[in-house]
């Protein structure tokens, strides 16, 4: 029998069982789902010692548990591949908004719809039937590469305690590459890859004056009006072409090579069609030079999310106000860390302060580093060879402009990161109604199934 035959046989099953795992309310922001969160933990434990694996442990971290299975390759000199995904999920407000039960799944023609349906339950569980698929193909009793499964409990909570996990475990999870089946495709038509994930990081500007609001008539003119100040700030974040003036925020940025943005270009985008999809809005905007999809997708940005100061209120108030603040955030991309852009902004701030105005800059966290996987590495090679086998076309390269945990895994294991995934845009994740493509499911266990011969000669 071979793969395609195995899961087309079994798929009843794989449904079946996933509708088990999606009925545990896994919702790791939620203190009172911590119970919860563990008995998913001890699902998928459960599953994964059914698939063969004969090593199964829960990891415990700082805060929720994380799951790792490993089965030996029977080639000791064989490769060894980390997959990644995590078991926790979303919360599910507002809970008015949804048209079934979100952890009672159903099947509504090819869709299953549930929370954690596509993110990430479902994307974590076709590779158990993918490698089953493998084995009975093949006659083998094991994978033709090592394959370790680490599936987190804590990442729709941020990953606070991942990295340490990751330090604290690099010997168990000593791999060759990481595949990651956590993102999306282009659409069910046009299957694609992800080969980058942006990063992020976030900064509060204040900037205060005088003690008190000062009436307009009496000092207006006179003395520095810090929301004055503060629109002259945030305005000169860009240049006439729309590029972030921040000393050094590209020095070492990656930039996109012409084979990329040639497959970028293959992509069935219609700008029309994605504007409206952006609230309406009436144009498209950004850095000079580059196309939409570069832009969200491989291209650094700067963002004004929020200002206030002095008064708001009804009617007026004609004062100098004492303090104004803003809110900004930086999506980053690969070759870009979450720390320069920091030291960058605090003296941007400084050097653009007048005299008369203090400035105060506060930084709420680390950030989130940019990944990123060249197109013509092994891996991402191997993977739509795969991918390509499994859907019967040519698979197409996208990056996200969302970011994750991703960069942990590559930098501390030190291994290539491979995304392999069949989720889309429009299955709601993080939304009410999340749900499915039940054939791509399939479609993807298929990938999988084909991925471990690849990965066996290539890597």
């Amino acid at each position: 029998m071979d793969a395609r035959a195995y899961i087309d046989a079994n798929a009843s099953g794989f449904f079946d069982a996933l509708k088990e795992w999606l009925a545990i309310p896994s919702i790791s922001g939620d203190p009172e789902r911590v119970d919860d969160v563990r008995r998913s933990a001890e699902w998928l434990s459960e599953h994964l010692r059914d698939t063969g694996f004969p090593t199964v442990e829960i990891w415990e971290t700082g805060g929720l548990p994380a799951v790792f299975a490993e089965w030996p390759a029977e080639d000791a000199g064989a490769p060894t591949v980390v997959v990644y995904g995590h078991h926790d999920v979303q919360p599910v407000e507002p809970l008015e908004e949804w048209e079934t039960s979100p952890f009672s799944p159903v099947e509504k023609g090819e869709q299953l719809i549930g929370r954690g349906s596509s993110d990430d339950k479902g994307q974590v569980f076709f590779h158990t039937l993918g490698l089953k698929a493998n084995l009975a193909a093949s006659g083998r009793t094991a994978p033709p590469v090592t394959i370790k499964m680490l599936i987190e409990g804590e990442e729709e909570s941020g990953s606070p305690h991942f990295a340490d996990l990751l330090r604290a475990k690099k010997d168990r999870l000593a791999c060759d590459a990481i595949v990651i089946s956590d993102t999306t495709m282009w659409s069910a038509e046009v299957p694609s890859m992800c080969t980058g994930m942006r990063g992020l990081t976030e900064a509060e500007v204040s900037l205060y004056g005088p003690s008190i609001d000062l009436h307009s008539g009496s000092f207006g003119g006179a003395v520095p009006n810090p929301l004055h100040a503060m629109t002259t700030l945030l305005a000169g974040l860009h240049d006439e072409n729309n590029r972030v003036t921040l000393d050094g925020f590209y020095d070492g940025l990656v930039e996109l090579t012409e084979e990329e943005r040639a497959l970028f270009a293959k992509l069935p985008f219609d700008e029309r069609e994605w504007l409206a999809t952006a609230g309406g809005s009436g144009a498209a905007y950004g850095e000079e030079g580059f196309t939409t999809l570069e832009r969200i997708w491989a291209r650094p940005t700067a963002e004004i999310n929020g200002m206030w100061g002095g008064h708001t209120g009804p009617g007026g108030k004609t004062i100098v106000p004492r303090e104004a603040h803003a809110k900004l955030s930086f999506r980053l991309v690969a070759g870009q860390d979450p720390s320069r852009v920091h030291e960058a902004v605090r003296k941007y701030v400084a050097e653009h302060t007048p005299p008369g105005i203090r400035a105060e800059v506060r930084i709420p966290g680390p950030g989130v580093r940019p990944c990123f996987s060249p197109i013509d590495s092994p891996g991402v090679l191997a993977a739509k060879r795969a991918m390509e086998k499994a859907f019967g076309t040519e698979v197409l390269f996208t990056r996200e402009g969302g970011s994750g945990p991703e960069a942990d895994l590559a930098d501390i294991l030190e291994a290539p990161l491979v995304f392999v995934a069949v989720g889309l845009d429009d299955d709601r994740i993080h939304a009410p109604n999340e749900k499915v493509e039940m054939p791509l499911l399939l479609k993807g266990a298929e990938a999988a199934a084909y991925l471990w011969d690849e990965f066996a000669v290539s890597l």
